[in-house]
């Protein structure tokens, strides 16, 4: 399902400019879940796909000003309706975790992939979503055996005090259980 590029094979590819290499040809060995929705509690529309390729009209919304300028991207985005939209192989380094440590590792862009659920950190994520993530995990997990269950992390937990998401309605247990299946 991951070809050797690093492209899932079911997603909807939407290149991103905002990537560059990983040093030294290293290989993802941590996930990272995020939430994403512009304008916040907002879905469906364009406002992700234009933030991560660049051309998001910043005046668009009042919530956008603090964009304006942002190089910004994950690997995947999970829509709510269960869409995945690929904007960055996972052999590439996304800009997506800005100043993290995991395991006492800084810089967790250099050895992460990171997936958007759309969604926000104070509501529900959604049935297809999970399910869709669990399968998107599996793959990844498959095609990067490093990246094993105790290597999946929130963003919350790599940036503490910066970040909140997946926030607390994300569902770690049935995500681990439907890993598990």
């Amino acid at each position: 399902m991951i070809d050797q590029l690093g492209f899932y094979q079911p997603a909807k590819q939407i290149p991103s400019p905002f990537f560059n290499e990983r040093p030294n040809g290293e290989m993802p060995s941590l996930l990272v879940i995020h939430c994403i929705s512009l304008p916040e509690g907002m879905y469906g529309g364009k406002a992700i796909e234009h933030l991560f390729t660049g051309c998001l009209d910043c005046c668009a919304h009042p919530s956008f000003k603090d964009l304006d300028g942002l190089e910004v991207s994950a690997h995947c985005v999970i829509r709510r309706d269960g869409t995945i939209e690929q904007y960055v192989s996972f052999n590439k380094r996304a800009w997506h975790a800005g100043v993290s440590s995991f395991d006492g590792r800084e810089g967790c862009n250099d050895f992460s992939i990171g997936i958007e659920l759309e969604g926000t950190d104070k509501s529900a994520y959604m049935d297809i979503q999970y399910q869709v993530l669990s399968e998107l995990t599996l793959a990844i997990q498959t095609h990067y055996p490093k990246i094993s269950a105790d290597r999946i992390t929130g963003h919350s937990d790599i940036a503490p005090g910066r970040k909140t998401d997946p926030g607390n309605y994300f569902d770690w247990e049935h995500y681990f259980h439907l890993l598990n299946k």
